[in-house]
């Protein structure tokens, strides 16, 4: 219902001069249905027994164990028609169970079989027995990210930035498709044979909603947001632009900015904002991570802010440029050099074509899909294309001694007219704000709003500062006027009763709208005032709008 960045008000927001690894899994760990009693194959049916496996090895040489995690054990394997080779993680019910983590592994499923993007790990196929699941996966030969860190210190800031660029293009796609990933790290990012990050672990990812604020505290607290690890709300791509942040920080000194063996003054530090940037730096990067690690996330540096600055636009691919297309487009394209191999194998041409088209699961598509992404491999770039010039103007300024470096994210003459200073630029996002906005004290605008949900007879209770749930029971032909919810409870109910009906004993109203009513502050100053369908007849909700707005033209 609102695009662009709100924040609630005030806060009820929700939760390294050593680099150490947190992960504790080579791999993530996923699923998708639960309790069945058979295995699906890979054409869609399903078969009992162990015979399920054999179909599944029928189709993929297992190899050597890459790794073993809490809920089992990763195994390379070799997809025998392709001869491409892939990642088989093999999960084991009875543990994911016992640990409670279905929720985990199966948002992760769900979120990867939707995802294209060359920077972001590929789900091809999930196999499901009635003791593991089997989740075939890109297979990214040279490890994590942390590893790599470990191993050579600090990067020169020419491979820290191609390492940046990559890790921001995957962000943005997932915040696109209304994703946030709250867990990014070094360890879960991969990287391919040709040293390209690959985002991983999904699992403690969550489908941002309008409307919604998260409070989960989750991630790792030396890459954790303030707002995280306070227990605030927050709406999600701010969290993950402050773990870039931190990355991007990792990846030029080699070291964490925030890092304490004493938990109570590590969050101290995050808290504060306190760290300290090494002189080495280039005045770029300087400019840079304080924006991405501002402790307020109204002031903190945004993706499409993040794509602007001139550190980040030198050397950019140009397949990195622009936007990946839409997932629907990518799967609407069908490349006919790789649909002849496939249909070589002895696969119906029609039933591919439309299994792709409607992205079905089956042994053709994991075949095409495999193909295809081994043949265009991100060095090409989804869009065919290898690196575009640097932007010279905009990185040559942001060098020059015009820029001043400050570790605490002020604003900075050199640098803040970059986006006249050549750099290209995006199209400009227009927002839309969808509610009654004011710049009326929030006091005042709740004083007011109660008084109108006094007036039209709506019930209310608090959930949150400045967030409440309401109910509304519309009046009914015969019935008491403004019939509320106490009336509701005592059974007055008069005349016709046609809106009424029973279940169970219990009287229920047909046309009852519960709805929640959220106050924002937005960037301009100004706060806004959204309501949120929760249940209830469209068209009477919005009758409630009319007259709920109409109630508040005061303000």
């Amino acid at each position: 219902m609102l695009q662009g960045i709100l924040y609630p008000l005030p806060p009820p927001y929700p939760p390294t001069p050593r680099l150490t690894s947190t992960s504790s899994s080579v791999f993530q760990e996923p699923t998708e249905f639960w309790g069945l009693a058979s295995a699906r194959k890979m054409d869609g049916s399903t078969v009992q027994g162990t015979s399920s496996v054999d179909s599944f090895l029928r189709n993929y040489k297992l190899g050597k164990t890459l790794g073993i995690g809490a809920f089992g054990k990763v195994k390379i394997a070799e997809h025998t028609l392709t001869g491409h080779k892939v990642a088989v993680k093999i999960l084991n019910r009875r543990k994911i169970r016992n640990m409670d983590m279905e929720e985990k592994v199966r948002r992760e499923i769900k979120i990867l079989r939707l995802f294209m993007h060359p920077h972001i790990i590929r789900l091809y196929e999930v196999i499901e027995t009635p003791s593991d699941i089997y989740v075939v996966m890109e297979y990214v030969k040279s490890g994590e990210l942390f590893d790599y860190i470990v191993e050579k210190g600090r990067l020169q800031e020419d491979e820290a930035r191609n390492f940046f660029q990559q890790i921001i293009s995957g962000v943005e796609y997932c915040h696109r498709n209304m994703v946030v990933h709250r867990d990014l790290k070094p360890e879960n990012l991969l990287l391919d044979s040709k040293w390209n990050v690959k985002i991983a672990d999904f699992g403690l990812s969550n489908i941002m909603r309008d409307g919604h604020f998260l409070k989960t505290s989750c991630g790792s607290p030396n890459y954790a947001a303030p707002e995280v690890i306070s227990g605030k709300l927050y709406a999600g791509p701010e969290v993950d632009v402050w773990s870039c942040g931190v990355i991007l920080y990792a990846l030029l000194c080699g070291t964490l900015p925030f890092d304490d063996e004493n938990i109570p003054n590590l969050f101290k530090k995050i808290k504060g904002g306190i760290y300290t940037l090494p002189s080495h730096l280039s005045a770029g990067a300087r400019d840079l991570i304080p924006r991405m690690l501002i402790v307020d996330p109204m002031k903190r540096m945004t993706i499409p802010e993040i794509r602007l600055h001139p550190w980040f636009q030198a050397h950019l691919p140009r397949y990195l440029a622009v936007p990946p297309p839409d997932t629907m487009q990518q799967a609407k394209k069908i490349d006919e050099e790789i649909l002849q191999e496939v249909v070589k194998m002895g696969f119906d041409r029609n039933n591919l074509v439309e299994s792709l088209r409607n992205r079905v699961q089956n042994e053709g598509t994991v075949a095409y899909y495999l193909l295809l992404d081994n043949r265009h491999r991100v060095s090409t770039g989804y869009l065919g294309a290898e690196f575009q010039e640097s932007m010279e103007y905009g990185y040559n300024r942001i060098n020059s001694n015009e820029t001043v470096a400050s570790p605490v994210g002020q604003r900075f003459p050199g640098i803040m007219d970059f986006q006249q200073a050549g750099a290209r630029q995006f199209p400009i996002e227009r927002k839309w704000a969808l509610g009654l906005q004011s710049r009326a004290h929030p006091r005042e605008i709740m004083t007011e709003v109660l008084k109108a949900l006094q007036e039209l007879n709506v019930c209310w209770k608090k959930i949150g500062q400045y967030n409440m749930k309401c109910l509304w029971i519309p009046s009914i032909p015969g019935h008491h006027e403004g019939m509320g919810i106490n009336s509701m409870h005592g059974s007055q109910f008069f005349g016709d009763d046609s809106s009424i009906i029973e279940n169970d004993g219990v009287t229920k109203l047909t046309n009852v709208v519960k709805f929640e009513v959220q106050l924002y502050k937005t960037r301009e100053e100004k706060y806004l005032l959204d309501l949120q369908r929760l249940q209830g007849p469209q068209f009477l909700f919005l009758d409630l709008c009319a007259a709920f707005l109409a109630q508040l033209r005061v303000l």
